[in-house]
C-alpha cells in the first residue's frame, strides 16, 4: 500500500518551504511568449488581485502561482496549494472552511479549514473547476468578505488572504453548463494569465530538456550527462501533450536507462521517439514490383498507428468527427457520446481547432 502525507491526503502537495533566492523559481523558459508570461506575472504579483491561471495540464500552473506568492507582499506568509479534485466531493467543503467539534459523525475536535491555514498568505486552488457547487457558495463569500464560518460554527472568522486559481477546463463553459457559477467565475477572474503548451514554445524545449537532465543526473549520482544531438533532435521535434511534466518524465526516463555518458535516442520512451503520421517510402528492390502508391501509403499509415497511444486515436478521431460534421460541435459531439463542454475541453488538451483536418 503506498503511503501518503496528511496533505496529500487533503489535496495538498508535498514540497516544503519555499527558498526566496529565485522570484522564479523552477520556471525555465527564454521564448518571447514565457518573457512576456513572466513580465506579466512580476506585475500582477505586486498587487492583491485574484489570479486565475489557464492551461493544458503540465504547463506549471503551480510553479507560476508560486512564483505570484514569492514577489508579492505575503511572500513571508503561507502558500497553501489545494489540488481540489483530490479531494473526495464530501469532503470539500469541511476540508477548505474547518469544523467545530460534533458538526458531523467523526468530528471529535475542531479543526482549521485551508482557508483559514492560508491567512497572510496566498491560496492556491489548483482544478477549481472540479469544486462541488456548494463549496462555490461559500469560497465566493470569502472573496467577498473576507469571512469564513467553519461547519457547525455560528462565528464567522476573518481571513486576510490572496487566492489564486487554476483550471485546465472551460470555466466558461462550465457555467453555461450550471456546473459553474457565473458570479464566482467573475470573481475569480480578475487576472487571467493563460500559459502556453510547450508544443507553442518549442524553443524552449532544449533549455528545459537540459535544465532537468542535470537536476535528475545529480539526484541519481550520474552528474556529467548530455544529450547526443539526434536525441535532442528527437525532443524538439516531439509535442509533448503532456506538456512540461510528460518532458521531465521522460529525462529521468533516459537518464534510468542510458549507458555512458551521453543520452541517445533510444533511451528516451517509446512515445516520444516514435515518428507519428509519417508514410514510410520504401524502395522497390530489383525484379520485385512495388506496391501500388494507394496500397503503400494505406499500409505505411496502417504500420504507424499501431505506434499510436490510446490519445493519438482518441485525438484523430475527434478530428475526423468534427471534419464530418463540418466544425459543428454540437453534432460532432452527439456522434462522440459526449457533451459539448467536454469536446471543447479535449479539443484545448489536444491542441485541435473546429476546423482542424
Amino acid at each position: 500500500m503506498a503511503l501518503t502525507t496528511d496533505s496529500e491526503r487533503r489535496g495538498r502537495r508535498p514540497g516544503g518551504g519555499i527558498p526566496l533566492d529565485s522570484l522564479y523559481q523552477n520556471i525555465v523558459g527564454a521564448s518571447p511568449r514565457m518573457q512576456r508570461l513572466l513580465r506579466l506575472v512580476s506585475r500582477v504579483a505586486a498587487t492583491d488581485s485574484t489570479v486565475l491561471l489557464v492551461g493544458e495540464s503540465g504547463t506549471g500552473k503551480e510553479l507560476v502561482a508560486r512564483s505570484l506568492h514569492i514577489q508579492s507582499r505575503r511572500s513571508q506568509g503561507p502558500f497553501v496549494p489545494v489540488h481540489v479534485s483530490a479531494i473526495p466531493e464530501t469532503l470539500v467543503e469541511s476540508e477548505l472552511f474547518g469544523y467545530r467539534r460534533g458538526a458531523f459523525t467523526g468530528a471529535a475536535v475542531d479543526r482549521v479549514g485551508l482557508v483559514e491555514e492560508a491567512d497572510r498568505g496566498t491560496l492556491f486552488l489548483d482544478e477549481v473547476g472540479e469544486m462541488p457547487l456548494s463549496a462555490q457558495v461559500k469560497l465566493l463569500r470569502t472573496l467577498e468578505s473576507n469571512e469564513i464560518r467553519r461547519l457547525g460554527d455560528n462565528a464567522t472568522r476573518l481571513v486576510d488572504l490572496r487566492v489564486v486559481a487554476a483550471t485546465h477546463r472551460d470555466l466558461r463553459g462550465l457555467v453555461d453548463a450550471g456546473r459553474f457559477r457565473e458570479d464566482l467565475y467573475y470573481r475569480l477572474n480578475v487576472v487571467q494569465i493563460e500559459l502556453p503548451p510547450l508544443r507553442e514554445r518549442r524553443e524552449d524545449i532544449g533549455l528545459l530538456a537540459s535544465y532537468f537532465l542535470q537536476s535528475i543526473a545529480e539526484r541519481q549520482g550520474r552528474a556529467g550527462l548530455s544529450f547526443s544531438p539526434e536525441a535532442m533532435a528527437v525532443l524538439e521535434r516531439y509535442d509533448f501533450p503532456g506538456n512540461v511534466r510528460e518532458l521531465e518524465n521522460a529525462i529521468a526516463h533516459a537518464v534510468t536507462l542510458s549507458e555512458g555518458k551521453e543520452i541517445r535516442p533510444g533511451d528516451l520512451p517509446t512515445a516520444v521517439r516514435t515518428p507519428r503520421m509519417l508514410p514510410r517510402h520504401e524502395p522497390a528492390e530489383s525484379g520485385v514490383p512495388s506496391r501500388p502508391p494507394e496500397t503503400a501509403t494505406a499500409s505505411a499509415r496502417a504500420e504507424s498507428r499501431d505506434a499510436w497511444s490510446l490519445a493519438d486515436v482518441e485525438k484523430e478521431h475527434i478530428r475526423r468527427v468534427l471534419a464530418l460534421h463540418r466544425g459543428n460541435a454540437t453534432s460532432a459531439a452527439r456522434q462522440l457520446g459526449i457533451s459539448r463542454t467536454t469536446l471543447w475541453r479535449k479539443l484545448r488538451e489536444y491542441g485541435l481547432s473546429r476546423t482542424s483536418g
